[in-house]
């Protein structure tokens, strides 16, 4: 078995060694880091749930064939066969519709909800005295529903969905006084029973953060009917991880709070889910993504790749974090130019204009893109990799749910963040000096996106993870008095606006017939030990090319 899996994974990781090779001829330096011996380095779990990123460099040639198993983890899980043609089709399911009797009424409700801060629809949909019609539009999915034959397995980045859960795991499960503690920070309680979804909202978030999130999960009950199992979770809408892994070791393991948020990083135990974008930012005019990406491709072929400006681009908030305002000044100026054209939004103006320069399928027109975090991650970073640009990837300290399956040098270029400017200057120099591997790079992270990050695996990661946290529970989910029932109609029939045409742009349309994709197995402890190692040792490999370069000039 381990042979043949060996072998699969040496076909999985042919386009990655091939670019390998020609990368390790751009330095004599880099043969060296490719042998690298990595050593058998002990792993604790309690190390799992604190890593930031994928641990991923480029691998020896000897190593591609185990290494492309551990990351391609399809060849540990073959496709299923298709049923057999003799199987009668099944008909394509109805198609599910909204229906608004009145129109939506805006009314005073707080003055902690202001339209301009947070979410009024939300906060109308909660106090509505319109109750969401009890019997679901279709009959429930079963759970052997025939799979369609193009079902395979997830992606590689579905493996920390066991990461993430890891610590409740070893702590015999999740109980409801680790759930009252999850509340502190929370933004809303959501409660799913027998395909019903309950909410409880804590406080406001940040604009329309909630209600995107909430839209999402209804969603997901829509395309799986029946699937998603009863469960009980406290979600915080803010940025930044709040669960320190420093507080909850031995003993006090106990009280370890299941809290969702959308990032993490390596000092955190926070669970992280789908950011709220994926189904529209209306304050910012951000499209849903099944819509975006889509356009991001088109605008890909608009501008061949080796017709692009041979200069890094950013266009960005640069007020919300140091980084940025430290990035700002790699511009261009009449005294220095690091090869960086970086451009401040301001979105208050780009609001009066209409959005007219901020068109994210239009700015795939330069042959390096940065991506540098804001006050914690940033959504940027899925526009900026669909690009075909090579991505500059400023040193990260948090990760979302897809990121730490990237790997440098074959996604994106390692950026130092203590010397962006020189690093910056030296990732375009190399990369207009072998535009081919800069443009192969560009293609990988791209393709990444497009395919390991539609929307179909955006649904299959959530209904994974929730599935898998539910297994967590030891109590059984029951709907708290203070919670309401929303649904897709409660919360459209409020929307107004940009609001309700992401919201109809972004629905479910009909039940998906077949099962998600199939979940990989967690790593074990030699596994994280490797990539850990072998991403370590590719942006070691670009620093040293760095320093030679400036001993040179």
């Amino acid at each position: 078995m381990a042979m043949a899996v060996a072998a699969a994974g040496a076909v999985e990781g042919q386009r990655s060694s091939k670019l390998v090779a020609a990368l390790s001829r751009t330095s004599a330096a880099f043969l060296f880091f490719s042998v690298v011996v990595v050593g058998a380095v002990a792993v604790s779990t309690r190390w799992i749930t604190t890593t930031t990123t994928l641990q991923v460099s480029f691998p020896t040639a000897a190593a591609i064939p185990a290494a492309a198993a551990v990351l391609h983890p399809e060849t540990q899980h073959p496709n299923p066969s298709p049923q057999s043609t003799s199987t009668p089709p099944r008909p394509p399911p109805a198609a599910y519709s909204i229906s608004c009797p009145t129109p939506p009424v805006r009314r005073n409700i707080s003055h902690t909800t202001k339209a301009s801060k947070s979410s009024q629809t939300l906060a109308l949909a909660l106090s509505s005295s319109s109750s969401c019609r009890s019997a679901p539009d279709l009959l429930p999915a079963t759970a052997t529903a025939a799979r369609s034959p193009s079902y395979s397995s997830c992606p590689s980045y579905f493996r920390f969905i066991h990461e993430d859960l890891r610590p409740w795991r070893a702590a015999g499960g999740v109980t409801r006084a680790m759930l009252a503690r999850a509340r502190a920070t929370a933004s809303f309680r959501l409660v799913v029973l027998n395909g019903r979804a309950f909410v409880q909202r804590f406080r406001p978030a940040f604009q329309t953060r909630d209600l995107f999130t909430i839209w999402g999960i209804l969603q997901l009950l829509r395309r799986y009917p029946g699937r998603v199992p009863d469960l009980d979770l406290m979600f915080d809408c803010v940025d930044w991880p709040v669960v320190r892994t420093h507080l909850y070791r031995g003993e006090h393991a106990l009280f370890m709070p299941p809290l969702f948020r959308y990032c993490g990083d390596d000092r955190t135990l926070d669970i992280v889910f789908p950011d709220w974008s994926f189904w529209g930012w209306p304050e910012i005019n951000i499209k849903p993504w099944d819509a975006l990406h889509k356009d991001l491709k088109d605008g890909n072929s608009k501008v061949r790749w080796f017709s692009r400006e041979p200069y890094a681009y950013w266009k960005g908030n640069a007020a919300v974090a140091t980084s940025r305002q430290e990035l700002v000044k790699c511009n261009v100026s009449s005294t220095q130019d690091w090869n960086a054209r970086i451009y401040t939004q301001d979105w208050f103006k780009e609001s009066k204009e209409g959005y007219k320069t901020s068109n994210l399928e239009s700015q795939c027109t330069h042959r390096y893109k940065i991506y540098i975090e804001g006050s914690a991650w940033s959504i940027s970073q899925k526009y900026i990799l669909a690009c075909d640009s090579m991505t500059l990837l400023v040193t990260p300290k948090y990760y979302d749910f897809f990121s730490r399956s990237l790997m440098p040098l074959q996604h994106y270029w390692p950026v130092r963040n203590e010397n962006k400017c020189a690093s910056i200057q030296y990732a375009v120099d190399w990369g207009n000096s072998h535009k081919q591997l800069a443009q192969r790079i560009g293609k990988e992270a791209s393709d990444f996106v497009q395919q390991e990050v539609n929307m179909d695996h955006v649904y299959d990661y959530m209904l994974h993870l929730l599935t898998e946290y539910a297994k967590l529970l030891k109590f059984k989910p029951t709907k708290p008095p203070e919670a309401v029932e929303v649904c897709p109609e409660s919360l459209v029939c409020q929307a107004e606006g940009t609001e309700k045409k992401f919201l109809m742009e972004s629905m479910v349309k009909s039940a998906y017939d077949s099962g998600p994709c199939d979940l990989p197995p967690p790593f074990n402890p030699q596994e994280l030990t490797m990539l850990k190692q072998r991403k370590e040792n590719s942006i070691r490999q670009v620093e040293m090319w760095e320093r030679r370069a400036s001993t040179t000039r």
